[in-house]
């Protein structure tokens, strides 16, 4: 399919707030416990339907990321400190929150020797002490293809770990800021060789100017490094300094997507305008554990 002419943000885009007062105590515990959300930081267009159902993505080790991804709109720059006590105020949040599935992401520390891992397993740790039947997904950056840190996160076992491919090969190093898409597929591979039983997640947005054969060559590459659950959204442009939108998909080309995915054996593809990697995670866990013990049965 060819990229399309740009123009007015169509209708399916169009996001209904709302600020109930779930919405309300959700930020009032964020601020309490002197947290970041990825929910807020990266403007993520779903943040009133999710904390209204007291669900969110804890981001952790700051809100200073070391890179400066052209889609991202976390603030970039150096960090000044590590908190070695955000681990257990996460899991005081989860607590208060009465969550049943929570994700944790972070920044890019790549000042770091182990690029945050450390704390991305002590808070997934924190998280089961405090809430043992809570599920824990992680959604980590690359640790610059460090095994090491890969490792040490895989052994706090997680529940899912995620880990974003977010554009197709050809237009990787002008949307990710140091981030190597071969790279990224060797991680997601290690990851189901350090631990089978551990299913592994990767996100595609769509919309900054790549192709559709080159969606679908990303779903293979994705396939053949072991990748588990899928989801794909549309790239809005958080900013004018951030990279154009080259095309808006319609709900219908995101369904023959999420087709597409169901052909190459994912266990759930999530697919649709307003997807992003965290959105209804609890359900994708869900859906791809029940499709693993179809498959296996």
């Amino acid at each position: 399919m060819p990229i399309e002419q740009i123009g007015r943000k169509p209708e399916w885009l169009k996001i209904q707030l709302t600020k109930g007062e779930n919405f309300k105590e959700l930020k009032q515990i964020m601020r309490s416990k002197t947290l970041h959300t990825v929910c807020e930081e990266a403007k993520c267009p779903n943040i009133h339907e999710c904390w209204a159902n007291r669900t969110a993505t804890f981001m952790i080790l700051g809100d200073i990321c070391t890179r400066a991804c052209r889609f991202c709109a976390v603030q970039s720059g150096m960090p000044s400190e590590l908190d070695l006590q955000e681990p257990e105020r996460v899991a005081d949040a989860a607590d208060q929150m009465g969550l049943r599935h929570v994700v944790v992401t972070s920044v890019a520390r790549d000042d770091l020797a182990d690029g945050g891992a450390g704390i991305f397993a002590e808070t997934v740790r924190a998280i089961r002490r405090k809430l043992p039947l809570c599920g824990v997904e992680v959604l980590i950056p690359d640790f610059m293809g460090n095994p090491d840190s890969l490792k040490t996160v895989i052994d706090a076992k997680p529940d899912v770990l995620n880990h974003n491919v977010e554009t197709v090969e050809r237009l990787s190093d002008k949307v990710r800021s140091k981030a190597k898409y071969r790279r990224s597929l060797e991680l997601l591979e290690r990851s189901k060789t350090l631990d089978p039983q551990i299913p592994t997640k990767s996100s595609i947005m769509v919309g900054v100017g790549e192709e559709w054969e080159e969606i679908l060559a990303t779903m293979d590459d994705l396939r053949k490094a072991g990748v588990d659950i899928l989801t794909i959204g549309q790239y809005l442009q958080p900013t004018s300094k951030h990279l154009t939108i080259k095309k808006y998909y319609s709900p219908a080309e995101f369904a023959l997507l999420k087709e597409e995915g169901g052909k190459r054996g994912f266990s759930h593809v999530e697919s649709g305008p307003l997807v992003r990697s965290s959105y209804h995670a609890h359900e994708q866990k869900e859906a791809a554990r029940h499709a693993r013990d179809l498959r296996d049965n």
